[in-house]
């Protein structure tokens, strides 16, 4: 009799601790549990850690609190301006009542995937396409906006939406390729023309600089030769100005002055004599006997072979001069 209530005890107490465990549930840090009993909702949300339920009549249902990444697929749709476009973006929202996300929606996720999916294709058709393209900021609010509204009633809250890429059909990037490509190529023209300008401007106030001193362009050549020069692999043509050479003969010679009364400048090297003494220089010497003095006559000598006078020749300084050809012994 005694070990019959032995046994019977035991066994009640193996079954308490079964029914027991069978009760016992663990809620991890991130989530939250929702327990029905009988299908009612209890206002007791189970914190994280470990819980007791009472087996066969209440039901737990975990659920996530983390921030959940959710990506919208791609919507085709037609923009304000009539451009076809494809817009795929990104949903970043998290569970703030857990008892709502299970009473109030059947599935918050794909309520959230859908109403995303939605309101994306409303934003593509309100908007133009240069709005997609350099204004997503303000899209990404509407957007938000738009699924946030019914998201608040399911438990949910909207932290974040991001467009992430937008596709244009082909014809519509050569056609913006072409206009970015004519936009630059016309600021790049401006560009030119405004260094033309100032460039004009510069060579204006050096041209008038160097009117009031002509050899500062020779300088400047020579300047220029210097810096082309410089560079070995190539061969240098350089025209040689009449100025420069005029300037050149002009600095190598002294200054001619002309016969008293005839206008016409002495021989090259002769040196210039003025009045009665210049009638009146010795003639040229004869081996025979000193040098007579007088005039040196015009014609032919008669002791010897005489002095001919050629045509005038033209000076490269101006003027004409004369050679002289003859024979002296």
């Amino acid at each position: 009799m005694v070990g019959e209530l032995v046994t019977a005890g035991v066994l009640g107490l193996a079954g308490v601790m079964g029914y027991a465990l069978a009760g016992a549930r663990v809620v991890k840090q991130y989530e939250r549990g929702v327990v029905l009993r009988l299908g009612r909702l209890r206002q007791d949300i189970r914190p994280p850690g470990f819980t007791m339920i009472v087996p066969l009549v209440d039901r737990l249902r975990k659920v996530n609190m983390q921030i959940v990444t959710m990506p919208v697929p791609a919507q085709e749709g037609i923009t304000r301006d009539n451009v076809t476009v494809r817009v795929d973006a990104v949903v970043y929202f998290k569970v703030v009542d857990p008892a709502d996300a299970v009473i109030q929606v059947e599935d918050y996720r794909f309520a959230v995937s859908q109403m995303a999916q939605t309101s994306l294709r409303s934003i593509i058709g309100k908007s133009d396409l240069d709005d997609l393209l350099s204004d997503r900021e303000k899209l990404n609010q509407g957007l938000e906006l738009m699924i946030d509204s019914p998201a608040v009633g399911w438990g949910v809250r909207i932290d974040r939406v991001e467009i992430k890429d937008v596709s244009l059909p082909e014809t519509m990037k050569r056609s913006m390729a072409r206009q970015a490509e004519a936009d630059r190529e016309r600021r790049a023209r401006v560009i030119n023309a405004d260094a033309e300008l100032q460039a004009s401007r510069k060579l204006a106030e050096a041209a008038t600089q160097m009117a009031d001193t002509p050899s500062a362009l020779q300088l400047r050549l020579l300047q220029t030769v210097m810096a082309v020069a410089a560079e070995r692999n190539s061969t240098l043509v350089l025209p040689i100005p009449v100025e420069l050479l005029r300037f050149l003969e002009r600095g190598g010679q002294p200054a001619p002055s002309g016969r008293p009364g005839t206008g016409e400048p002495h021989p090259r090297g002769a040196p210039p004599e003025d009045g009665p003494r210049a009638a009146e220089r010795p003639g040229p010497a004869h081996p025979d006997g000193p040098a007579a003095d007088g005039p040196v006559p015009e014609g032919p000598a008669a002791d010897g072979p005489g002095v001919e006078a050629a045509d005038p020749l033209p000076r490269p300084g101006g003027g004409e001069g004369r050679a002289v050809t003859g024979q002296f012994p």
